[in-house]
């Protein structure tokens, strides 16, 4: 290529950025309309909430698609309900599936929330809600994507919008076994992750996988008067606390033999930032040994979610016959499910103290992630995402677990999957006050249109 050719190239791509540029700017009041649309329709996927409301969320994503030209298709699988839509591109021009989900998790207490979670509330350059930023921010970059290239797609695409991705994806299997051709595509972006700050994009490489069971311990076969027989009897609360406290050693590392451990890349994060991001209490400690990156992205954890006894409001002077507590396990990228699993269950069973019944029950298990994140779909990003930001994005790893992309990269092992995501570090997914900040959000959409435009090319 001649030096004129270069400069040419240079200027083309400048004034395509700036194009593109405008008219994602120009897009905003109304994405961020249809954005806060979605927040408003609470889809909260579990069963205990009206599924009645998921299936609106979805006809509502379905109207979205359906209004940019997408040929779109509402399918159910046994789970809750999902959305695919397509829209061809030119003649030779690759394929990208663009995936999001339109659940949500449960609100929690209302009392916790700055302002109600499903009235979609801005405040100091955040829009506060549920959903605002996992998963529905995720479904609007996609759509911002293609209006900003309305009547001029460069790239064919598919858009596959799950229902119950916040309990499990149980379903996911069976749609990409019934639907996987009309999904597959030379590269997927998977909007559900975070970016590493305020002002700087990431690409997520590594995801741990995760184990969740209920464990439950029995001393007796009835309650039975603490006073008489305190002292002598052991109960099933003090027999589950003491078994929970055997999951970890003295400095919080996770205590069950066999599990597999990795190193994160080379970020700096300081105890002052994760203080400040995770909120930790003043006088707290972190816990675990080696980098605070590897111990949240590559090392194992356990975590007690769920406590069955009872409440202190109710209870009786009794020995209590028997307790359950429920185990989140976030493992390795690379370690297999089933053999945490076991190892977990061994583990229990082994240190069950004074000889207490364990009942230990599997209750979900999601393999991890981890990308080859090399080549030419990944230059692209990586170009893209400078193209919006102004500086290169990081690649990062999350501790939480995402089984539904180890799905995606078994069933298309030739795509390339690029992670990506609308968060950022004071989002608070799942929690009271979820929030998407607005200016990094338009960052996302200039971003993904650009990568459209860049794999067109």
């Amino acid at each position: 290529m001649t030096d004129d050719a270069s400069k040419t190239d240079l200027t083309d791509d400048a004034a395509r950025l700036s194009t593109l540029r405008g008219r994602v700017r120009g897009l905003m009041p109304t994405v961020r309309r249809d954005l806060e649309a979605l927040t408003r329709i609470p889809s909260v996927s579990l069963d205990s909430f009206d599924q009645g409301l998921v299936d609106q969320s979805a006809s509502a994503v379905a109207e979205l698609l359906e209004s940019e030209g997408l040929v779109v298709e509402i399918v159910r699988e046994g789970g809750r309900p999902a959305v695919i839509g397509h829209l061809d591109g030119p003649e030779g021009a690759p394929t990208i599936l663009l995936y999001a989900h339109h659940d949500v998790q449960p609100p929690g207490d209302d009392a916790d929330w700055d302002s109600p979670p499903f009235e979609p509330t801005e405040r100091g350059g955040r829009l506060y809600g549920r959903g605002a930023a996992d998963d529905k921010a995720g479904i609007m970059a996609h759509v911002a994507a293609l209006r900003a290239h309305a009547g001029g797609l460069p790239v064919g695409v598919s858009i596959f919008v799950e229902g119950e991705e916040e309990v499990g994806s149980d379903s996911l299997a069976t749609i990409l076994e019934r639907h996987g051709e009309r999904l597959r595509a030379d590269a997927i972006v998977l909007a559900d992750s975070t970016n590493w700050d305020i002002g700087t994009p990431a690409l997520t490489t590594t995801l741990r996988g995760m184990v969740r069971v209920v464990v439950e311990v029995r001393a007796l076969d009835h309650s039975i008067h603490s006073g008489m027989f305190g002292g002598a009897v052991p109960d099933g609360i003090m027999a589950l606390t003491r078994l929970l406290a055997s999951l970890h050693d003295d400095e919080g590392n996770v205590a069950v033999a066999g599990l597999r451990s990795g190193h994160a890349a080379e970020l700096e994060m300081t105890e002052d930032q994760l203080r400040r991001d995770a909120g930790l209490l003043e006088g707290v400690q972190t816990i675990g040994t080696d980098s605070l990156l590897s111990r949240m992205w590559t090392k194992p954890s356990l975590t007690v979610i769920g406590l069955d006894a009872p409440s202190v409001d109710t209870s009786s002077n009794t020995l209590v016959p028997s307790a359950r507590a429920k185990i989140s396990m976030r493992i390795a990228p690379d370690e297999s499910p089933r053999t945490a699993y076991e190892a977990l269950e061994r583990h229990l069973r082994e240190h069950a103290p004074w000889g207490v019944h364990v009942d230990v029950r599997l209750d979900d298990e999601g393999e991890g992630f981890a990308a080859q994140a090399e080549g030419p779909i990944y230059d692209q990003a990586r170009a893209a995402f400078e193209d919006a930001w102004g500086v290169p994005p990081v690649d990062i790893g999350v501790g939480g677990s995402i089984p539904f992309v180890a799905a995606f990269a078994e069933r298309f092992p030739d795509a390339a999957i690029l992670v990506t995501g609308v968060e950022d570090p004071d989002t608070r997914a799942h929690g009271a006050n979820e929030s998407l900040h607005l200016g990094e959000f338009e960052r996302v959409c200039l971003a993904e249109a650009v990568l459209l435009d860049r794999l067109g090319r």
